[in-house]
């Protein structure tokens, strides 16, 4: 269940109408190709099928020198539409937009494989593989409504607190707790 490989965006090709679009953007803009050196990872809900009309392209990235990076990130990208930069302390972002999809651009110090966005989207899959289209439907629906993809999981699985951390102490829990938790 988890050993898709999420670092080869070939699955994409074979994936829903949003999915084969994201491919293409992908592999016409070079974006991988570019920021090959930061390890790009594509994260968020388009990979794993819950996205909603609007969303993005989520990349995150590990960045050792942020004046590099941003500079890179410049010379590739700044002629798309709302190109814009945030830096804040050891994060950077990215946004423009490719084809009506906006693009974002993660990065930190944080090793890609143990970025939140990237341990989200692997408790995500596990979760929507174990509990099934019902379940992936009522995610889609929170989020059409306006709820973001963490708070609308913690909602369906009751989870208190920061929704972005309880998810995260999700990853330790066997399949039979997890089960557990939304057959209550």
């Amino acid at each position: 269940m988890n050993n898709k490989n999420w670092k080869d965006i070939s699955y994409l090709k074979y994936g829903s109408l949003k999915q084969r679009k994201s491919y293409e953007i992908l592999i016409n803009t070079r974006i991988l190709d570019i920021l090959g050196d930061y390890t790009p990872i594509l994260v968020g809900t388009i990979p794993i099928e819950i996205d909603i009309e609007n969303s993005d392209l989520d990349i995150v990235c590990k960045v050792d020198d942020f004046n590099i990076f941003k500079k890179a990130l410049e010379d590739n990208f700044k002629n798309y539409k709302e190109f814009r930069i945030t830096h804040k302390e050891n994060v950077l972002v990215c946004n423009f937009i490719v084809n009506n999809i906006e693009i974002e651009i993660y990065g930190s110090s944080d090793d890609v494989d143990k970025s939140n966005g990237y341990r989200h989207m692997l408790i995500e899959y596990r979760l929507l593989n174990l509990y099934g289209d019902n379940f992936k439907e009522e995610i889609i629906n929170l989020k059409k409504q306006g709820l973001k993809t963490e708070p609308a999981f913690a909602k369906i699985l009751n989870l208190e607190g920061n929704p972005y951390e309880q998810l995260l102490e999700l990853e330790m829990y066997s399949d039979e707790k997890l089960y557990e938790i939304y057959n209550k």
